[in-house]
């Protein structure tokens, strides 16, 4: 793709305030999902040669995290702020992979447990060396930069609820 000779959102946002107030939130958010869309393209693409994109990638971490290597699909949902279905099929294609394996939870028959193999734990050292030789695909931005990038979307995350 060719690189434009100006910043298409800031030339969104000239128009935008030319018929209506909130330039900086647009502009702001705007640029948000911009980035969003560049991140997740670089950091899947950083992850396919292992066979992950980057939800399956955090569910991965997520259970190596987990004291016993193991959680309820309940609680991995709830952890990685997904619906059930997502995570459902998020450890259907983990297990066909050989990257988990799905157990019957031993205290509550209703519940299922997502286990990471000893492949699946292999892959996640893998790939995190190659995401944090990549810098998360975050490379532009220095260290106090993406501190303070961290502080300044939290209080969006805390009123969304997330925490």
């Amino acid at each position: 793709m060719s690189r434009l000779p100006f910043d298409p959102i800031d030339e969104a946002a000239r128009q935008w305030g030319q018929r209506w107030p909130g330039v900086p939130a647009m502009h702001a958010v705007t640029s948000l999902m911009r980035v969003q869309q560049l991140v997740i393209g670089r950091l899947d693409a950083i992850l396919r040669p292992h066979g992950l994109t980057f939800a399956r990638y955090e569910a991965l971490v997520l259970l190596v995290f987990s004291s016993r290597g193991s959680l309820p699909l309940g609680k991995m949902g709830e952890r990685l702020q997904v619906h059930p279905t997502s995570v459902t099929s998020i450890v259907q294609r983990l297990e066909a992979a050989g990257l988990v394996v799905r157990r019957p939870h031993p205290e509550d028959g209703r519940a299922v447990l997502a286990e990471i193999t000893e492949a699946g734990r292999a892959v996640v050292e893998q790939a995190t060396q190659d995401l944090v030789g990549a810098d998360f695909a975050l490379g532009a931005l220095t260290e106090a930069e993406l501190t303070t990038l961290s502080a300044l979307l939290a209080p969006v995350r805390h009123a969304a609820g997330d925490f």
